[in-house]
């Protein structure tokens, strides 16, 4: 399955899953992420961190690290 850091730029994907463990998992789904919803990918920067994304009608920048534990379809 593919994550969210490979995800192309101007792509919508859907959540499947949330990888990882304890409070990085938790401050994931704090910010609004969670299984099921859809992520629009608005930018990646050059060297591929941050991600800009749109999650649940607002923008929100993730290292490339969170990224790598987001599984999408």
């Amino acid at each position: 399955m593919r994550t969210l850091k490979e995800a192309a730029v101007g792509s919508t994907v859907k959540v499947a899953r949330i990888t990882g463990a304890g409070a990085i998992k938790r401050r994931i789904m704090d910010m609004g992420i969670t299984k099921g919803v859809e992520i629009y990918v608005r930018k990646v920067a050059p060297l591929g961190d941050p991600v800009e994304i749109t999650v649940r009608g607002y923008e929100l920048s993730l290292r490339k690290g969170d990224a790598e534990m987001i599984e999408v379809e």
